[in-house]
């Protein structure tokens, strides 16, 4: 028994060293604004500093809601005495340390002949591998894997999707018993669906295909319909339990599918692998997918179990169906399109068998991993803590100057909201439209009561203002990439909100 706890910790210290190490790198590149700065990126912390501070509350969420990524980072902010930047840093190591927790659940139980542990770390290895030659400053780039260290891109329905494929892996992996591991399964798939629609579409759709062809061969067709239903269930409850917070719903997602855009999808998505391929990085990262696919698919074949075959199908079949339904659909967006990433790496703990080797040598290759990864993530600590740490002058010179003024400005959406998150009373800030309206999108509808502002903020990203009456500031203050137009007396009503 402590020989089995040794390597559970000694896993998790590995999976550790290697979030670390990743943060580091991703925080260190120009990708950094993703993590930090992005306007899409902060709605998780502006959403859970709202809640901490008690204020009222209305707000306005796409169709996904992030409520397990909203829950975290409360906890972080109740227990940690670290600014936003630093809440963020933290948050990104441990979506990777529950993209590694779900990898083990994968991995299976250890037994004779079996390291579940040692493969659930060379999958978090790969996969923490593509992350880290992913450089770029574009949300809208094929660089998937690292959108896991973001609070918004949809890291817990990652975590979600492989922790419901280990799920079903235990159950079939026992002779009997299992009822856990269904209402486990139920659960996972009923919070995910009700925080995430794209669940159903990542996890719920690939997963009850195999299943449904699994029964088609097996002798336990009982067990694999009861996990069936349990995914079904667990997905409609979800559904049913997005009813009553379609208030807080702005946008369902149903737009989002335009099949007619089929052609134009395809094109699209077509692009940004092009520009993956384009650079070494990127074409590192794309062999490594391609080289998990293809050990994927010789492992469905070979598989010795249901378990271990149904894993290896769910790695390349979940990427297939994702990409297949994304351009089918008409989408444009690169970040539907994360099991490319994550799926993949599944290919590595579907049969996790030990490898024949002495045990000096064994012990060996052990050892020199766990010092360079030690010695990696006590590197990579103060390169990430500086990271976050690092001063920001015109961002401070924004927030000190509406601080000090005690008014409520306004700004657009991609200007304002990193400023916003920043104050200390960040309802001074109201995220408008260039037309002056109310913009109710990822934002408390409730700063909108304050019905006009007197100073306006913008930037590079601002669209040209046409407001809805002449206002001349009388002052302008420069905050290097931020400009701030201070209209003194003048007071420019909001117009009606939009989303």
């Amino acid at each position: 028994m402590r020989r089995f706890w040794v390597r559970e910790l000694a896993g998790w210290f590995g999976a550790l060293a290697l979030a670390v190490i990743t943060a580091a790198q991703v925080a260190s590149s120009a990708r950094s604004g993703l993590l930090f700065r992005d306007g899409d990126s902060l709605v998780v912390a502006m959403f859970a500093r709202s809640i901490v501070s008690g204020e009222s509350m209305d707000w306005a969420m796409s169709s996904v809601l992030f409520l397990p990524e909203t829950m975290v980072f409360v906890g972080l902010d109740l227990v940690l005495p670290l600014d936003v930047n630093g809440l963020l840093a933290v948050n990104a190591v441990i979506n990777i340390l529950a993209l590694y927790g779900a990898l083990r659940l994968v991995a299976g139980r250890r037994s004779a002949g079996r390291t579940p542990v040692t493969w659930a770390l060379l999958g978090l290895a790969a996969f923490c591998a593509i992350a880290m030659t992913e450089l770029s400053a574009s949300r809208d780039a094929l660089e998937l894997a690292s959108l896991q260290l973001t609070t918004t891109y949809y890291a817990a329905t990652v975590v979600a999707a492989v922790l419901s494929v280990g799920l079903v892996r235990r159950a079939l992996d026992r002779e009997s018993g299992g009822a856990g591991f269904l209402v486990s399964l139920g659960v996972t798939a009923a919070i995910s669906t009700l925080s995430n629609p794209l669940y159903a579409a990542w996890a719920t759709v690939p997963i009850a295909v195999l299943l449904a062809l699994l029964t088609v061969r097996s002798r336990r067709r009982m067990r694999l319909l009861l996990l069936l239903g349990a995914l079904l269930g667990g997905t409609a409850l979800g559904v049913l339990g997005r009813i009553p917070l379609q208030a807080w719903i702005a946008n369902t997602g149903a737009g989002y599918a335009q099949p007619e855009r089929l052609v134009d999808s395809l094109g699209y998505y077509g692009e940004l692998a092009a520009d993956r391929f384009s650079t070494p990085l990127g074409l590192l990262a794309c062999l490594i997918v391609l080289a998990l696919l293809v050990l994927a698919a010789i492992r469905t074949a070979r598989a010795a179990d249901e378990g271990s075959r149904f894993v290896a199908a769910v790695a390349w079949f979940m990427p297939v169906i994702v990409v297949v339904g994304a351009i089918a659909l008409g989408t444009h967006a690169a970040r539907y399109l994360q099991p490319l990433a994550f799926a993949p790496v599944l290919a590595l703990v579907a049969a996790p068998r030990a490898i024949r080797m002495p045990i000096r040598l064994r012990s060996l290759l052990a050892g020199v991993a766990a010092v360079l990864l030690a010695i990696g993530g006590i590197v990579s600590l103060p390169r990430l803590a500086a990271t976050t740490a690092a001063p920001d002058p015109d961002l401070t010179c924004v927030t000190d100057w509406v601080s000090a003024s005690g008014r409520t400005g306004a700004g657009q959406f991609w200007t304002v909201r990193l400023p916003k998150l920043h104050l200390d009373h960040p309802a001074q800030l109201v995220q408008v439209d260039h037309q002056l309206r109310g913009y109710a999108w990822l934002v408390n509808r409730h700063d909108f009561g304050i019905g006009e502002v007197t100073f306006l903020v913008e930037d590079a990203q601002t669209i040209p203002w046409s407001l809805p009456a002449p206002a001349i500031p009388d002052e302008v203050i420069d905050c290097g990439r931020y400009r701030i137009l201070d209209l003194g007396d003048t007071a420019l009503p909001l117009g009606p909100q939009r989303s």
